[in-house]
């Protein structure tokens, strides 16, 4: 008998059934697993596709599963149930979702004898989810987020972040000449956001875009993409970026004319930042390693997007709040402390430190400086109001930016981001 070739739908429920198991595991690593391999380009795109909008849409899909069905099945039925019922509550052709769901039970012998309730439940949903579906309130965060993100921001702040977190985010890219992003915003049908990025509401397959084979971009947020930019010119001085994976940012300083050191500890990462500075036609001395064992000073700069929560990035990641609980939040803290003060010892006098985090938590920006400015008197942080790209309101007590999901909703809005610039003084 000739085994039937992996479907998209099927691998979404692979995806998920990774991300939700008791080990929790990260999508992206499960993707860099190979899991998705057997699948064309296009069908692994979809399969992601398929996989994030059911994890962005859990919590409304187990409400309208539980209207039909006392008791929630095995993770395996379920992750197929939950992945039909957002197809189907997002426009889905009924017959085809349904019809594949089914066979996807039939195909696996422990699940076969759910074929009747997985066409049961499906059909019902079928008929009155997309209604339901619409009346329910927005996906919230995680109880482990959202207590911590309380003592920082307003309710109505956090039903903002939660808003824009439910939508499916655009593409963000960030030309290698940024004086052309006028130009490339035209040539792909996008918009120039933050004077700096352009920003692609539908982009389809990245690969397939005018430009991406040439080099002249990449994909990052645009929030992700201010560190660099905050810098000014940089052209012929020594940066170190360090945790430089995945190396949007040690991308951006090469084109600005820095001499980079990039630096991380991942070998497999660091192997990917190595190809996409192939790519894109630029340069940086690639270096893996611990960062707290890194001794080659002094740099005129140092980039330091130091390990965090990553909660910023929820609305393009939200596998991240099933694998994450919160538990790791104390020694995070302490590392991006030690980070810093280990980033100032390689540093020149009066040279400058960016320190950024992709959290939305205080504890991992706001605080880390204040605390920082204690530890060492001589420290000042760079005024940044008179930038042309940053709005006033962005900027905290202590000079740096928060970012959050929520600003430029309209357009999509942006991942959640802090950033400091320090200077060391002589």
């Amino acid at each position: 008998m000739v085994k039937s070739a992996p479907t998209p739908r099927q691998m979404a429920v692979r995806l998920l059934n990774e991300v939700l198991g008791e080990d929790g595991r990260l999508m992206s690593e499960a993707v860099n697993s190979g899991i998705l391999d057997p699948l064309e380009p296009a069908d692994r795109a979809r399969a992601q596709r398929l996989a994030v909008q059911t994890l962005r849409g859990l919590e409304r899909a187990d409400k309208i599963l539980n209207q039909h069905v006392k008791r929630m099945p095995a993770l395996g039925i379920l992750n197929i149930m939950r992945v039909a019922t957002v197809e189907l509550c997002m426009g889905g052709d009924a017959h085809g979702v349904v019809n594949e769901a089914v066979n996807l039970c039939a195909r696996n012998k422990r699940y076969a004898h759910f074929k009747g309730l997985v066409n049961a439940v499906l059909r019902r949903v079928a008929e009155h989810g997309p209604k339901e579906w619409d009346i329910l309130r927005v996906p919230r965060l995680p109880k482990w987020l959202r207590k911590p993100l309380s003592d920082a921001y307003s309710p109505d702040i956090i039903a903002k972040i939660e808003a824009v977190q439910f939508g499916a985010p655009p593409l963000d890219i960030t030309p290698k000449d940024v004086s052309k992003v006028a130009e490339l915003a035209a040539l792909l049908g996008g918009d120039v956001i933050l004077d700096g990025s352009v920003r692609l509401q539908d982009a389809g397959q990245v690969s397939k875009l005018d430009g991406f084979q040439e080099g002249d971009w990449w994909v990052q947020d645009a929030a992700a993409a201010l560190p660099v930019r905050l810098l000014g010119d940089i052209q012929g001085l020594r940066v170190l970026d360090l945790c430089a994976a995945p190396g949007g940012k040690t991308m951006q300083l090469a084109a600005a004319g820095a001499d980079v050191v990039a630096l991380d500890v991942s070998e497999h990462r660091m192997g990917r930042v190595h190809e996409n500075l192939k790519r894109v036609g630029l340069h940086a001395d690639i270096r893996v390693g611990d960062a707290f064992e890194y001794s080659d000073a002094p740099f005129d700069v140092i980039l330091l997007d130091a390990p965090c929560s990553a909660t910023g990035t929820m609305r393009r990641h939200p596998d991240l709040p099933h694998a994450k609980d919160g538990s790791e939040f104390a020694e995070l803290f302490d590392i991006q402390e030690r980070m810093i003060d280990h980033a100032l010892g390689l540093l020149k006098p009066e040279g400058r430190l960016v320190y950024c985090t992709c959290s939305l938590l205080p504890d991992e920006g706001e605080v880390q400086i204040d605390e920082a400015l204690e530890r060492h008197p001589s420290l000042t942080v760079e005024d940044l109001s008179k930038v042309p790209f940053v709005d006033p309101d962005w900027i905290t007590h202590e000079g740096g930016l928060r970012l959050r999901p929520d600003y430029l909703a309209e357009q999509g809005g942006m991942d959640g981001f802090y950033i400091s610039v320090l200077r060391k003084s002589a």
